[in-house]
């Protein structure tokens, strides 16, 4: 056991807030907040218009009520779409338009181009990165 070394949480929480200091210039350069980001990666997986609202707030960890006005702001931007979903007419189906794809993908290649410059030097990056993706499943 290695009592010299800080917490997992203090560490993590030092990092979170360095990745997101790193991150909120990006997003502001394309007009979009941290959580907008957040909705446009998630449906980014997504083939076609298959999630509900309920179910990407439920998978990113938002509230449904704090994510409609997102959502909304999303789509009168152009970024995605929403549609009833034939099986259930009061639920919505969210897709990304094809703005929406190109915006989160640039996005995306700034922040893991900034990502890649963080972690340069060390040799020990690609197992960080595989232990993170483990850990935060």
């Amino acid at each position: 056991m290695d009592s010299e070394r800080p917490d997992l949480g203090a560490m993590v929480m030092r990092l979170g807030r360095r990745l997101i200091a790193m991150e909120e210039p990006i997003l502001e350069r394309h007009g979009v907040s941290m959580w907008a980001y957040v909705v446009l990666t998630a449906l980014s997986g997504s083939e076609g218009p298959t999630r509900t609202q309920a179910a990407l707030a439920q998978s990113i960890g938002a509230d449904k009520t704090r994510l409609i006005p997102i959502l909304d702001d999303l789509q009168k931007r152009g970024l995605i779409e929403r549609e009833p979903d034939p099986a259930d007419r009061r639920a919505r189906l969210l897709a990304l338009t094809e703005e929406g794809k190109e915006k989160q993908r640039a996005i995306q290649k700034e922040i893991r181009t900034a990502e890649n410059d963080l972690l340069a030097g060390n040799k020990e990056k690609d197992a960080f990165v595989r232990a993170l993706r483990d850990l935060s499943r």
